[in-house]
């Protein structure tokens, strides 16, 4: 427990470094971040097909089909359904009033389940649980820029916009404590935060950058999946 909210606590941090890069107007931090973008998408779809929905079997049996896709569903249902706008990435556009904190409530739900999948997967085994905070920390930052250029695009102020990232990151620890306390979510954790997170990686991500001219965010992506083999090689390899 003491380790997955360490990770989770860094993984936080992510969303209000995104937040920041947009409010200070920092350029070369956002053409980083919209790579992040991409190569978060490969590395998190990688993680959730090979090492997550396994595991997610094994600890839910025959229920387990059906809380991937339940985990999948909340998420479109909150992000887009229920909320006017979204999209990952910065704002660049006047949008509805709603559009903000719409977002943030569909946000809160997903970043809830980060902090779920953290803490789940440090119940399997520590090399688990860290590739599973890796992915959620490379999309992180895409998350603390999504929010905050929302938030400025309805009019809110710099402050206001950096708080509801921060928020973000709360409700990523909540998930992790939380995890620990409610035993639905110490044995059934994993397989929800499977669909939220492929969910994430497959169509809020990869939407961002499939449809841009050129070799670079497509190189990213792939790179991000050779990455998670890179990753588990050496995690297998210290462990």
């Amino acid at each position: 427990m003491s380790s997955a909210l360490v990770y989770a606590l860094i993984a936080a941090l992510g969303n209000v470094l995104g937040a920041l890069a947009v409010t200070r107007r920092a350029a070369r931090e956002l053409a980083l971040i919209e790579h992040f973008v991409a190569f978060g998408a490969g590395f998190m779809l990688a993680v959730a097909l090979v090492e997550v929905l396994p595991e997610a079997f094994a600890r839910s049996g025959t229920a387990a089909p059906a809380l991937v896709l339940a985990g999948y569903l909340a998420v479109h249902l909150t992000q887009h359904t229920l909320t006017p706008h979204f999209h990952f990435g910065e704002e660049t556009h006047a949008v509805n009033r709603l559009a903000g904190p719409s977002a943030l409530v569909g946000l809160l739900l997903h970043t809830f389940f980060d902090g779920v999948a953290i803490a789940s997967a440090f119940l399997v085994r520590p090399a688990l649980g860290v590739m599973v905070f890796v992915a959620i920390l490379l999309h992180k930052l895409p998350e603390g820029v999504t929010i905050s250029s929302l938030y400025l695009a309805v009019g809110r102020t710099g402050g206001q916009a950096v708080g509801a990232a921060a928020l973000l990151g709360l409700a990523t620890l909540a998930g992790v404590v939380l995890t620990d306390q409610i035993s639905f979510l110490v044995r059934h954790g994993l397989a929800l935060s499977a669909g939220v997170t492929i969910y994430v990686a497959a169509s809020n991500l990869v939407p961002e950058f499939q449809g841009k001219r050129g070799w670079k965010l497509p190189g990213a992506f792939f790179a991000g999946a050779a990455a998670f083999y890179l990753t588990k090689v050496l995690l297998d390899r210290v462990g």
